[in-house]
Protein backbone atom coordinates (compact mmCIF):
# COMPACT_ATOMS: atom_id res chain seq x y z
CA UNK A 1 0.00 0.00 0.00
CA UNK A 2 2.61 2.24 0.79
CA UNK A 3 3.97 2.10 -2.63
CA UNK A 4 0.40 3.40 -3.90
CA UNK A 5 0.32 6.42 -1.39
CA UNK A 6 3.80 7.30 -2.74
CA UNK A 7 2.56 7.17 -6.68
CA UNK A 8 -0.70 9.03 -5.66
CA UNK A 9 1.97 11.85 -4.52
CA UNK A 10 4.12 11.66 -7.25
CA UNK A 11 1.71 11.70 -9.90
CA UNK A 12 -0.28 14.95 -7.85
CA UNK A 13 2.70 16.50 -7.38
CA UNK A 14 3.60 16.09 -11.13
CA UNK A 15 -0.03 17.59 -12.01
CA UNK A 16 0.33 20.64 -9.74
CA UNK A 17 3.78 21.44 -11.62
CA UNK A 18 2.42 21.15 -15.08
CA UNK A 19 -0.43 23.03 -14.11
CA UNK A 20 1.49 25.48 -12.62
CA UNK A 21 3.57 26.31 -15.84
CA UNK A 22 1.00 26.43 -18.08
CA UNK A 23 -0.21 29.78 -15.08
CA UNK A 24 3.24 30.73 -15.02
CA UNK A 25 2.04 31.77 -18.88
CA UNK A 26 -0.38 34.47 -17.56
CA UNK A 27 1.28 34.85 -14.02
CA UNK A 28 5.12 34.60 -13.75
CA UNK A 29 4.85 33.77 -9.96
CA UNK A 30 3.96 30.09 -10.84
CA UNK A 31 7.41 29.37 -11.41
CA UNK A 32 7.84 29.14 -7.60
CA UNK A 33 5.42 26.07 -7.99
CA UNK A 34 7.03 24.38 -11.01
CA UNK A 35 10.19 23.51 -9.97
CA UNK A 36 9.97 22.23 -6.34
CA UNK A 37 6.23 20.01 -7.73
CA UNK A 38 8.27 18.75 -10.53
CA UNK A 39 11.53 17.54 -8.61
CA UNK A 40 9.09 16.59 -5.81
CA UNK A 41 7.43 14.37 -8.42
CA UNK A 42 10.65 12.47 -9.74
CA UNK A 43 11.52 11.82 -5.89
CA UNK A 44 8.68 10.31 -5.27
CA UNK A 45 8.53 8.36 -8.75
CA UNK A 46 12.60 7.05 -7.37
CA UNK A 47 10.85 5.86 -3.90
CA UNK A 48 8.15 3.81 -6.00
CA UNK A 49 10.52 2.01 -7.83
CA UNK A 50 12.66 1.69 -4.57
CA UNK A 51 9.64 -0.19 -3.12
CA UNK A 52 9.59 -2.33 -5.74
CA UNK A 53 6.80 -1.21 -8.25
CA UNK A 54 8.44 -2.01 -11.68
CA UNK A 55 9.57 0.50 -13.68
CA UNK A 56 7.44 -0.08 -16.62
CA UNK A 57 4.32 0.23 -14.51
CA UNK A 58 5.42 2.74 -11.95
CA UNK A 59 6.25 5.15 -15.07
CA UNK A 60 3.48 4.20 -17.15
CA UNK A 61 0.43 4.68 -14.46
CA UNK A 62 2.71 7.85 -13.20
CA UNK A 63 2.40 8.98 -17.22
CA UNK A 64 -1.33 8.03 -18.52
CA UNK A 65 -2.90 9.39 -15.03
CA UNK A 66 -0.37 12.63 -14.71
CA UNK A 67 -1.56 13.18 -18.84
CA UNK A 68 -5.68 12.26 -17.87
CA UNK A 69 -5.95 14.20 -15.09
CA UNK A 70 -3.70 17.63 -16.49
CA UNK A 71 -5.95 16.80 -19.46
CA UNK A 72 -9.40 17.38 -17.43
CA UNK A 73 -8.12 19.98 -15.08
CA UNK A 74 -6.62 21.80 -18.00
CA UNK A 75 -10.23 22.33 -19.09
CA UNK A 76 -12.06 22.99 -15.85
CA UNK A 77 -9.32 25.89 -15.10
CA UNK A 78 -7.82 27.17 -18.39
CA UNK A 79 -10.88 25.85 -20.56
CA UNK A 80 -8.49 23.85 -23.05
CA UNK A 81 -10.07 21.97 -25.46
CA UNK A 82 -11.42 18.53 -24.16
CA UNK A 83 -12.50 16.55 -27.64
CA UNK A 84 -13.34 13.35 -28.59
CA UNK A 85 -9.73 12.78 -29.83
CA UNK A 86 -8.45 13.56 -26.58
CA UNK A 87 -10.97 11.78 -24.72
CA UNK A 88 -9.60 8.82 -27.22
CA UNK A 89 -6.48 9.38 -26.78
CA UNK A 90 -6.42 9.43 -23.13
CA UNK A 91 -8.63 5.86 -23.21
CA UNK A 92 -5.66 4.51 -25.33
CA UNK A 93 -3.37 5.57 -22.90
CA UNK A 94 -4.85 3.58 -20.18
CA UNK A 95 -5.37 0.75 -22.30
CA UNK A 96 -1.49 0.76 -22.92
CA UNK A 97 -0.93 1.14 -19.36
CA UNK A 98 -2.58 -2.03 -17.97
CA UNK A 99 -1.45 -4.15 -20.94
CA UNK A 100 2.35 -3.21 -19.25
CA UNK A 101 0.46 -4.22 -16.30
CA UNK A 102 -1.32 -7.58 -16.98
CA UNK A 103 2.24 -8.47 -19.14
CA UNK A 104 4.28 -7.64 -16.20
CA UNK A 105 2.02 -9.58 -13.87
CA UNK A 106 1.79 -12.79 -16.55
CA UNK A 107 5.93 -12.04 -16.62
CA UNK A 108 6.31 -12.79 -12.49
CA UNK A 109 4.58 -15.52 -12.54
CA UNK A 110 6.52 -17.79 -15.08
CA UNK A 111 8.33 -20.26 -13.68
CA UNK A 112 12.42 -19.66 -13.21
CA UNK A 113 14.09 -20.75 -16.19
CA UNK A 114 11.43 -21.06 -18.45
CA UNK A 115 11.84 -19.21 -22.06
CA UNK A 116 9.22 -17.67 -24.27
CA UNK A 117 8.69 -19.69 -27.97
CA UNK A 118 7.88 -18.02 -31.30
Amino acid sequence: MHKWALLTAAIVTEVAGTLSLRAFQDHPGFLAIVIPAYLSSFVLLALVLRAGLPVGVAYGIWGACGTALTAVLATLIFADPFTAPVVVGIGLIIAGVLLIEFGSHRAQARPQGSTVSA
